[in-house]
C-alpha cells in the first residue's frame, strides 16, 4: 500500500475500544483531560512527529503521522503499556493498529459516530474536537493531521445533515424523558443517578437535566470517568462504593457501564424500594450489553427500560436505522475518495507552480523586447516555450524506444492537442 502523503509520512491509529478490549483495560488506559497534554508531550519526547489522543468511555486511541511507522508504533505501544502497567506483548493482544488509508477511514468513522456502541451518538464529534484542541495546544498537530481532521469534520457534518443516523440516540433519550415525566411528574422534585460513563448514558442524563432534573449524581468504578462526566453535566460525582445508598435515594437510575456484567441486581433494587417505602424507581439501561438484571422487571415498583424498549417507542413509524447507517457509510466512502484524490493531486502542485513561474518569466522577457509588436512577441514566446520540449521530443524519437515514445506522445496529445 502506498503512503497517503507525498512526503512519505504515514498515518497511524493505535488503540483499544469496546470491541477489542475489556473495560478493565480501557479504565487503565483512560486519560482524564489534565493528563492528555502531558501524555502528548511524552509521545513527542519519544520521537512521534504528530499525535492526537482520543480518550472516552468507549475508546482510548492515539492518532499519529510519522515517517517511520516502526519507530512510532514502538513508542506509542510502549507508552500505552507503561500507562496500563502491562508488558508490551500482553497489551498488544487487545490493541488494533491501522495505517494510511485504513487509518484515515477509521478516523472518519469515529468522528462520524459510525464506530460507536450507539451509532449516531451526538457527543462523539465534540469529544474528537476536544482531543484535537488539546493536541493543538500541545503543538503535536502538523499539516497532515490537521487536513485529516478537517476532512473528518466535514464528513461528520454531511452524515448528520444528509441522514437520520443521529436521530436514533436523540430520540431514545427523548423517549426516556417522556416516560420519566409520565411516571414521576415534575422532574424538578426528583433525584437522578448515573452509573457509568458511556455516551448514551451521558446523553440520556443530559436530556433529563435539561427537562428539569437538577439533582443528579454520577458514579463509576473509575473515579476519573465519573468526575469527567460530572463536569460535563454540571452535576455531582460520588464514590462507586456508595451506589447502594445512592440507589435508595434515586427516583431515576441511568446505567451506562457497558461492562458485560450486571451492575444493578434485583436485590439492590428490591432493597432500595423497601427503603423508599415502594416509591417507584425508573431504570434506564443504556448499557451494551445490559447493565441491569432483567429480573428487575418482575419487582413491583421498578420500571426497567433498556435501549430496545426505548427504541421500539422512538422508531415507531420511521425508517429503519440500518438504512440510515448504509446511507451514512456511502457518504463516508465518497468523502474518503475525495480526500485521497486531493492528497494525490497535491503531488503535482510544485511542478505546476514551477511551470507557471517559468511561463510567466518568459512572458515578461518577451514583452520587454517586443511589447509594442504583438505578432513578434507572441511568435517569440511560442518559440521559447517550445524550444526545450521540441529538442527533448526529437531526442526521444531518435532513440527508437517505441514504448517510451508512445507513452510520451499520448501524454503530450492529452495535455496540449486534445480538444476541450
Amino acid at each position: 500500500m502506498s503512503s497517503l502523503f507525498s512526503s512519505d509520512a504515514k498515518v497511524l491509529v493505535i488503540g483499544a475500544n469496546h470491541r477489542s478490549s475489556s473495560l478493565a483495560l480501557r479504565d487503565r488506559l483512560f486519560l482524564d483531560e489534565p493528563e492528555i497534554i502531558p501524555f502528548l508531550d511524552q509521545l513527542k519526547a519519544a520521537g512521534v512527529e504528530q499525535s492526537l489522543v482520543v480518550s472516552t468511555c468507549d475508546r482510548v486511541e492515539v492518532h499519529a503521522v510519522d515517517h517511520d511507522v516502526v519507530k512510532a508504533t514502538a513508542a506509542i505501544v510502549g507508552l500505552l503499556a507503561k500507562r496500563a502497567d502491562l508488558d508490551v506483548e500482553t497489551l498488544k493482544s487487545q490493541l488494533y493498529t491501522y495505517q494510511d488509508q485504513e487509518a484515515v477511514r477509521h478516523i472518519f468513522r469515529v468522528t462520524s459516530s459510525l464506530d460507536s456502541l450507539m451509532v449516531g451518538e451526538p457527543q462523539v464529534v465534540g469529544q474528537v474536537k476536544d482531543a484535537h484542541r488539546f493536541a493543538v495546544e500541545a503543538g503535536t498537530v502538523g499539516t497532515e493531521l490537521e487536513r485529516i481532521f478537517q476532512a473528518a469534520y466535514g464528513t461528520a457534518k454531511r452524515v448528520r445533515t444528509e441522514t437520520a443516523i443521529g436521530e436514533r440516540p436523540v430520540s431514545i433519550a427523548s423517549v426516556a424523558v417522556q416516560i420519566a415525566k409520565e411516571l414521576h411528574g415534575d422532574l424538578g422534585r426528583c433525584k437522578g443517578l448515573l452509573i457509568g460513563a458511556g455516551d448514551m448514558g451521558e446523553l440520556t442524563a443530559q436530556n433529563l437535566i435539561e427537562a428539569g432534573l437538577r439533582d443528579f449524581t454520577c458514579i463509576h468504578s473509575f473515579d476519573g470517568r465519573a468526575k469527567r462526566v460530572a463536569r460535563n453535566l454540571s452535576c455531582h460525582a460520588e464514590s462507586f462504593e456508595k451506589r447502594d445508598r445512592l440507589a435508595c435515594e434515586a427516583d431515576i437510575i441511568v446505567t451506562s457501564m457497558n461492562k458485560r456484567s450486571r451492575v444493578v441486581s434485583t436485590q439492590m433494587v428490591s432493597q432500595a424500594l423497601k427503603v423508599r417505602k415502594n416509591k417507584p424507581i425508573f431504570l434506564i439501561d443504556t448499557g451494551i450489553p445490559g447493565d441491569v438484571d432483567s429480573a428487575v422487571n418482575d419487582v413491583d415498583g421498578a420500571f426497567l427500560y433498556d435501549l430496545h424498549d426505548l427504541e421500539q417507542v422512538a422508531m415507531a413509524g420511521r425508517a429503519s436505522r440500518e438504512a440510515e447507517a448504509r446511507a451514512a457509510e456511502r457518504i463516508l466512502e465518497k468523502e474518503l475518495l475525495a480526500f485521497f484524490k486531493g492528497k494525490e493531486e497535491r503531488v503535482a502542485v510544485p511542478l505546476v507552480s514551477a511551470l507557471r513561474d517559468h511561463f510567466e518569466n518568459e512572458r515578461q522577457a518577451v514583452l520587454a523586447m517586443h511589447g509594442q509588436d504583438a505578432e513578434k512577441a507572441t511568435r517569440l514566446l511560442i518559440n521559447r516555450l517550445l524550444h526545450s520540449p521540441s529538442e527533448e521530443l526529437r531526442s526521444l524519437a531518435a532513440t527508437n524506444k517505441k514504448k517510451d515514445w508512445d507513452k510520451v506522445s499520448a501524454l503530450m496529445t492529452k495535455l496540449f492537442l486534445k480538444e476541450n
